[in-house]
């Protein structure tokens, strides 16, 4: 607004009036005369934000996205640890856990081409889980971190005024910051394995169980704890052997999500609805954490775009793959010894089926309404195409992202199955990937 006497200039009055109809949202109203006292007012927000900002160091610096990880992991970590009892696992238990990881390679070496892992099998607490794969965590929300400043700005500047931006800004990235804690707290106790979403979230490949969640796994199944161990055994080593050998996997998995997140729409009404719950209260730590709470699940806009719905198409689609090729071995390497390994397959994909750690997790992370939906779809590609052309056909086609089935070779499997298909001139969503995963291993 501009003082209409000198238009180069701002009009004071018309600010203020501004600044009114803003601050009344939050119960900010003014004083008896009628009028607010800008310079009192200004002093009580530089006072909040100054406390609010004390607070949050004590967390460690937000980094560039503004994204404060220290507050973030604190959350994480005290949800953890008020879950239950979280001990690391004794020698007894890392001893049951090595023996069964090695009698699993010792079968999959009869099943796939793929080499074992060099690293010993480990036993990880879900606080072990969560260090172990923070630092992917971080890469893959980051995208999102970028939109939620854009959506602010548009937000302040619809409001005419500047004057609070410093203090919304710490406010969100304190609720977002808080919901990414709520939301991997909840994923750390129920993976039980590094790689039960199916995604590569270790630096390196490496085979780790959770025997704390696959307890809590186990309860109310029918099969012996020991087959249980077993099973899950299988899958991790297998799991883990293909993102070890095939390369362009596991970057190309993240690059998916990346690429989804740095698009992703932010509704503009919850993340208004979000600001004014938590500046009508005190800004504590404990404060943005129910604030973040409430923010889950609403945060993000509906509306996709044609090209994250062909990222989401792609994703589905290789996530199919990788836990069907998974099953598919485990299938054969199992079925004849372990009689309890059909029903804990099924077990594991009515979990999916509900919407399990991974659909879960994404959804709330970076607004990704998973649905693997084709998991058995690629189970029967991958065992129809042993039985056309062999294992070592089946494992040959990860030589090549063009190699590997589309969504409409799971709907012919047979099809696949009897020649496959060769590599091609990659299309413009290849190309944005290409660059994407260049990017980030310039950035390392």
């Amino acid at each position: 607004m501009t003082d209409p006497a000198n238009p180069d200039r701002p009009d004071p009055e018309g600010e203020e009036e501004a600044l009114l109809r803003f601050l009344a949202q939050f119960g900010i109203s003014p004083g008896p005369d009628g009028r607010l006292d800008v310079e009192a007012l200004m002093g009580r927000l530089q006072g909040m934000m100054g406390a609010f900002a004390t607070q949050m160091a004590s967390f460690g610096k937000s980094d560039e996205s503004g994204m404060n990880w220290g507050f973030t992991r604190d959350v994480v970590r005290r949800l953890t640890a008020a879950a239950g009892p979280d001990p690391s696992a004794g020698a007894a238990e890392l001893g049951r856990i090595r023996d069964a990881v090695a009698l699993a390679d010792l079968w999959l070496d009869e099943e796939i081409a793929f080499p074992r892992l060099s690293s010993p099998a480990a036993a990880w607490t879900r606080g072990e889980w969560v260090e172990r794969t923070w630092s992917t965590w971080q890469q893959l929300v980051r995208p999102v971190t970028g939109q939620l400043s854009v959506a602010l700005r548009g937000l302040v500047d619809a409001r005419e005024s500047t004057s609070v931006e410093p203090m919304l800004r710490m406010a969100l990235s304190g609720m977002f910051a808080s919901q990414v804690g709520q939301s991997l707290a909840s994923l750390a106790q129920s993976v039980v394995s590094a790689g039960d979403i199916g995604l590569p979230l270790t630096d390196e490949p490496q085979v780790a169980l959770l025997p704390v969640n696959i307890s809590a796994f186990s309860e109310g199944l029918e099969a012996d704890p020991g087959d249980i161990l077993l099973f899950l055994a299988i899958r991790e080593a297998a799991r883990q052997r293909l993102f070890g050998a095939v390369g362009w996997l596991g970057p190309q998995l993240l690059a998916l999500v990346e690429h989804y997140a740095r698009d992703i729409a932010i509704d503009p009404d919850a993340l208004e609805q979000a600001i004014e719950s938590q500046l009508g209260s005190a800004m504590t730590p404990e404060a943005l954490e129910d604030a973040g709470q409430a923010l889950a699940g609403s945060l993000f806009a509906p509306q996709v775009t044609d090209e994250q719905r062909e990222v989401l198409e792609r994703l589905e689609t290789l996530l199919a793959l990788v836990e069907g090729w998974v099953d598919e071995v485990v299938a054969q390497v199992a079925g004849t010894r372990m009689p309890a390994a059909a029903a804990l397959t099924e077990t594991l994909r009515r979990r999916r089926a509900v919407g399990g750690p991974a659909e879960s997790a994404l959804k709330s992370l970076v607004g990704l309404e998973l649905r693997p939906r084709r998991t058995r779809d690629a189970a029967n590609l991958w065992a129809a195409t042993r039985a056309a052309r062999g294992a070592e056909a089946r494992d040959a086609t990860w030589d090549h992202p063009d190699l590997v089935p589309t969504t409409a070779d799971l709907a012919d499997p047979l099809g696949f199955a009897a020649v496959g298909h060769t590599t091609g001139a990659p299309d413009d969503l290849d190309a944005e990937l290409a660059k994407l995963l260049d990017e980030e291993g310039g950035a390392r």
